[in-house]
């Protein structure tokens, strides 16, 4: 199986995320652009674009990129709650139709400001089999005709989406992507996800949640294509190993210096995923050969919160250990982003595809 390398553009109004260059126009359609080009000329396959509640509409972004470029796949991130399922199966079969099978979609069913777009909260069981739900109607209208399905949260009947899903090279729909790390999260991802993202964790780690996605899936009885699973992670790279760690501990030094200066994310110990990255911190600053967890101390929060640090051959090294224990999908990133692009796209892809 071929191993996918996308990049991360955070989909923000305010500039300066994570670092980022601070630039009045840097959520334009120039701007965006410039970036999603950039991916193509130097090997990336797409960019996962980030959601939530207060940022421009995934959708409406991704298909503004798509319609400047000719290979760029955006991963696009949207809400069970944001969106009811036939109408995302049909606004994602019409752009998969237009770009020629360019869609990737990531299901995010973390906490958000629900209230603003109408949503509720509910329980994580009750959000869980939602989710659950939400992914077995869109499948079905992007392989069935006529889908009748009649769920707790979900009802569709008669239902046709047009334009049809074209199978293309093995690939039979849009691939969706899935994260979460708790029991109710995974069970999910085993049973109708094709592929679970992790963040940034140490490989042992992922190797045993690797083992036990596997070992849910046989539980849970799942009806689709094995499982691949996915890395999030950011990728700090530097000419040498020296600059890069020179690098590293310099921006995290100016994360302690700001940290409380800005009100804290409210939900940045309420995810299970999120809290096993924080609490790597106490195993110490760098696990295995260069995973740098110090950044989570001081602000740093989904992909932020753990580092892999060093030269390009040391970060390639690194991600090779985890391709070798079943990943398949990297969603890489560092700032200012444009200029990593360039920088890793030049520098550490040519080490990861030879």
């Amino acid at each position: 199986m071929s191993t996918d390398y996308l990049w991360y553009i955070p989909n923000e109004v305010a500039p300066g995320h994570r670092g980022d260059a601070v630039v009045p126009d840097h959520n334009s359609l120039q701007t965006l652009t410039e970036q999603a080009v950039a991916l193509e000329d130097h090997g990336w396959t797409g960019a996962l674009l980030g959601t939530g509640w207060g940022r421009p509409d995934t959708f409406t972004v991704a298909t503004a990129m798509a319609a400047r470029t000719t290979t760029f796949e955006p991963l696009i991130a949207i809400r069970p709650g944001y969106w009811r399922p036939a109408n995302f199966a049909s606004a994602a079969a019409t752009l998969d139709h237009l770009t020629g099978g360019r869609v990737r979609i990531n299901v995010v069913s973390g906490k958000d400001n629900l209230g603003a777009y109408g949503d509720s909260e509910g329980d994580q069981a009750d959000r869980y089999a939602r989710t659950r739900e939400f992914l077995q109607v869109v499948r079905r209208l992007w392989t069935q005709e006529d889908v009748h399905y009649e769920g707790d949260h979900f009802q569709v009947t008669g239902s046709t989406v047009v334009p049809r899903i074209e199978p293309r090279d093995g690939r039979p729909h849009p691939t969706l992507y899935f994260g979460g790390a708790s029991e109710a999260a995974e069970r999910v991802a085993a049973a109708e996800a094709d592929v679970q993202l992790f963040w940034g964790e140490p490989l042992a780690g992922v190797q045993d949640r690797i083992q036990r996605l596997r070992a849910l899936s046989d539980e849970v009885g799942r009806e689709h294509a094995p499982l691949q699973f996915g890395l999030r992670v950011t990728t700090l790279v530097r000419d040498t190993t020296e600059q890069a760690w020179a690098d590293a501990e310099a921006k995290v030094a100016r994360m302690a210096s700001t940290h409380g200066a800005n009100p804290p994310n409210p939900h940045r110990r309420t995810a299970v995923g999120q809290r096993r990255l924080l609490d790597l911190a106490e195993q110490g600053d760098v696990l295995d050969d260069n995973l740098y967890t110090a950044p989570g101390r001081y602000g740093g929060g989904g992909a932020g919160t753990t580092w892999l640090v060093g030269s390009a051959a040391d970060v390639a090294r690194s991600l090779r250990k985890y391709e070798d224990l079943g990943i398949t999908h990297f969603v890489l990133s560092d700032t200012p982003y444009l200029q990593e692009i360039e920088r890793q796209g030049s520098q550490l892809l040519p080490l990861l595809q030879g």
